[in-house]
């Protein structure tokens, strides 16, 4: 342990240190960080780039009774080590350790616990009502990234701050990135608030202008007319302003000095303040100064190098969702894709390359960019967002009102679905079968392997209406890759092994342990039929009922809830039928929200390896030779 850092057990431990001992402070913090996530994994450029930032607002600022929020949680781990989990921060997104983002359960200088993106204004000002309802004095102080302002939520939250005019800090920290760079007018905005020398100096030069305009007289209203026109030209931070926020900065967010500065009049100030603080992502290492986006949230590297580790060879799925989007969309020149702030994430990179006036990334705006989807759909083209399951859950009121309802012709990629691993409950994708399941019109179809992705894709772009095809996080299976394209029959599910006594109905990524597991059921004589489900809405019911009759058992099994998932839809389809002779068990996920950890331990946590399969069926089915060998002896008796 470093040593000024192994005296830091709490914030009040900072507070008597010098700014010098503080600047050394941080770069041990720094090496702290890189050492741990080199190790673990985790949100590396965005927690280095708000080291000294996070020690300013622990000088200043008197966490827990101040309540500091931080939007979406992936940049405080400063934070977190000087909160008092110095010692636990090693553990860091391993199962049964501290979590990648804030957790109140986890610490009581965690005020809220967050994990998307642009909440925390929204969060502070619910924090400052209730703060003045019951009578009580301290501050509440949202971390917001200029990322996160691209999401219309922010903004909702801004103007009812601005009206409210509750006392409130906002801290907009502007490193030019969210995940990917930047996009639309914000972050022109604050491009310009960065670099212009003109926005630096203007309210100083506006103010002194001011002071020798005539007050009371009949130059009163000309004088505040010329200072309202003047505002608009010089003044930094007028967006923020005209909201009702009082705007300071911009300041450079890596000296300590000036920013508690800063920190210190906004804490002092009445009403809604906004404070514009610079930083760089990936401050003080390198690699990930060079290249923020990758380093962004990353797996286990060389600390040296900023080699990352692979742990396959194998294209991930998203590699072959990238690489087929391609292929059909120079077949398809109607097809235009839209994503919300990550191209890199979900594979888009070379479509936004290829066809740059087909590639729409439209910040981190899910909402917006499932309706512009709407409207492309509605001019004749064929717009496929590609989004993380759990973040096209923010735009749900969109998929039913604006494209469910009028059936119209948008594909959605929804990429790290099932068990996403160590970012934990906020970002595992255990959801989308259950929100997408009830809307008419809708098509989903989930894939057994990276080749049956590109088929579904190409099936996908190809259909009347909407279709969600989900599909997990990682590397895929190495299995071959098609050639050319096969267009599947809707709702026609795939026969992948015959027995007679049991049906396992498996979906997506389960498929294969669902094949392993019958191998195992071989051997203690329970032969299984394995169906590739392919589709959770619709259903085969043709082939469901056929094997469920034959077998009398079904075990549906999904990575995904087992509340309203697709378990339950055979459930409902059995029930529909009457056919109240076949047995239905179903594995999945049960209520709860799934803790961080690596997905191999969670998906043997929650039963879902083909060994556990087994097991299960082993539990509740006896093989028919077996019955049949006890009948005789039965009768011999």
């Amino acid at each position: 342990m470093s040593r000024l850092l192994e005296k830091i057990n709490s914030p009040r431990d900072i507070r008597s240190m010098t700014y010098k001992q503080l600047g050394a402070l941080a770069k041990e913090i720094r090496r702290y960080i890189i050492e741990t996530v080199s190790k673990n994994g985790g949100h590396l450029a965005p927690s280095l780039g708000v080291v000294e930032l996070t020690l300013s607002l622990h000088r200043v600022f008197n966490s827990p009774v101040d309540k500091i929020i931080w939007d979406v949680g992936h940049q405080s781990y400063a934070h977190k080590i000087i909160t008092g989990r110095r010692d636990e921060f090693s553990t860091l997104r391993r199962f049964g350790g501290i979590s990648g983002f804030a957790r109140p359960s986890e610490s009581e200088h965690d005020a809220f616990g967050t994990g998307h993106s642009s909440t925390s204004i929204s969060v502070a000002l619910g924090l400052a009502a209730a703060r003045d309802l019951k009578g009580e004095n301290h501050s509440v102080v949202a971390v917001i990234g200029d990322g996160a302002m691209t999401g219309g939520m922010a903004f909702e939250a801004l103007n009812q701050a601005g009206h409210l005019k509750k006392d409130l800090i906002v801290i907009l920290n502007d490193n030019e990135m969210s995940i990917a760079h930047n996009v639309g007018a914000m972050s022109g905005y604050l491009t310009r608030l960065r670099t212009d020398p003109m926005y630096s100096r203007g309210k100083e030069d506006l103010e002194q202008l001011m002071k020798k305009i005539p007050i009371g007289s009949a130059l009163l209203r000309f004088g505040e007319r010329l200072k309202d026109s003047l505002k608009y030209l010089v003044v930094p931070g007028m967006l923020f302003e005209e909201f009702g926020f009082i705007y300071l900065g911009p300041v450079d967010g890596h000296d300590i000095k000036a920013l508690s500065s800063v920190l210190q009049r906004a804490k002092t100030t009445k009403g809604p303040v906004l404070v514009h603080v610079l930083t760089n992502k990936g401050k003080g290492y390198r690699p990930a100064e060079n290249n923020p986006g990758r380093f962004h949230g990353v797996g286990s590297f060389d600390v040296n190098t900023g080699e990352i580790f692979k742990n396959s060879d194998n294209p991930t799925f998203t590699d072959v969702f990238g690489r087929t989007i391609v292929r059909l969309a120079h077949k398809n020149k109607r097809i235009v894709a839209i994503t919300a702030a990550m191209p890199g994430g979900t594979g888009l990179i070379n479509f936004a390359r290829l066809f740059p006036k087909r590639f729409f990334d439209v910040g981190i705006a899910e909402q917006h960019a499932v309706t512009m989807a709407a409207g492309m759909a509605c001019a004749g083209y064929r717009p496929v967002v590609a989004v993380y399951a759990t973040f096209l859950q923010r735009a749900y009121d969109q998929i039913m009102h604006d494209v469910c309802l009028q059936d119209l012709p948008v594909t959605f990629a929804v990429d790290r679905a099932g068990i996403v691993g160590e970012d934990g409950p906020t970002h595992h994708g255990l959801f989308d079968f259950a929100y997408l399941r009830p809307f008419p019109h809708m098509v989903v179809m989930a894939p057994k392997d990276e080749n049956e992705l590109q088929h579904m894709l190409a099936t996908a772009v190809s259909y009347p209406g909407p279709v969600a095809i989900r599909y997990p996080r990682g590397a895929g299976f190495g299995c071959k890759i098609d050639d050319d394209f096969k267009l599947l029959p809707l709702g026609q599910a795939e026969v992948l092994r015959k027995g007679s006594d049991v049906t396992l109905l498996a979906i997506g990524s389960m498929v294969r342990p669902a094949l392993e597991a019958a191998g195992l059921l071989a051997g203690r004589g329970i032969r299984a039929t394995v169906i590739n489900a392919r589709f959770v809405k619709p259903l085969d019911e043709e082939c469901i009922l056929h094997y469920a009759g034959h077998t009398g058992r079904i075990f549906t099994i999904e990575e995904h809830v087992l509340h309203g998932g697709f378990g339950s839809a055979v459930l409902e389809m059995i029930s529909a039928k009457g056919l109240k002779d076949i047995r239905v068990y179903c594995l999945g996920i049960p209520d709860t929200f799934v803790e961080h950890g690596s997905p191999a331990l969670l998906k043997a946590r929650y039963g879902l390896t083909a060994d556990q399969i087994a097991r299960a069926v082993t539990d509740k089915v006896v093989p028919k030779s077996r019955i049949r060998r006890l009948r005789v002896v039965s009768d011999n008796l």
